[in-house]
């Protein structure tokens, strides 16, 4: 059975949501800078990704159809996260993160997955000319994990964290 379109946006938008949270809480909660800084832009993203699938909605359900509109990242792809990790596998200094920090990046990588194996579902079950909707969002959020993981590893392994802007 195939989930209709305006389901399966609304259930996004859940996904989304429970993501923006974890981003919110941390940010809220870090107390290193950097860390502070990297949940506050992924919040910031995720608010966005909110914002576009309610507008996404909202049209489907006013015209019938969804015209999409770019959907911009502020995080690289993996493969630039990747180069990235293996450039800063230096000892870097500063404060190290905290364990509530780390907890937030471990709830953070969980969100973040289960995310994505919901729009590599949509991607796979949805009619060829409804995937691209969630085709953009899954190569985003693989973005996410990615940079989740690279966090989670720096703060685990050298006790700091990267940003963003270091990828």
């Amino acid at each position: 059975m195939t989930i209709r379109l305006d389901e399966a946006i609304k259930t996004a938008i859940e996904f989304e949501r429970k993501v923006l949270k974890v981003y919110q809480d941390a940010g809220k909660n870090a107390v290193d800078p950097v860390g502070r800084s990297v949940f506050s832009q992924l919040a910031t993203e995720e608010a966005g990704h909110v914002a576009y699938l309610e507008s996404r909605l909202t049209e489907w359900r006013k015209d019938g159809h969804i015209a999409l509109e770019e959907l911009r990242t502020i995080v690289p792809d993996k493969g630039r996260i990747a180069e990235g990790r293996k450039r800063l596998a230096k000892p870097m200094r500063g404060k190290p993160a905290s364990a509530t920090e780390v907890e937030y990046l471990k709830r953070a990588l969980v969100a973040e997955k289960e995310t994505s194996a919901f729009y590599r579902r949509m991607v796979s079950e949805l009619a060829e000319e409804r995937r691209t909707l969630f085709a953009r969002f899954l190569e985003i959020e693989e973005g996410h994990v990615a940079i989740v993981e690279a966090e989670l590893d720096a703060v685990s392994g050298s006790g700091f964290w990267f940003g963003l802007k270091e990828f």
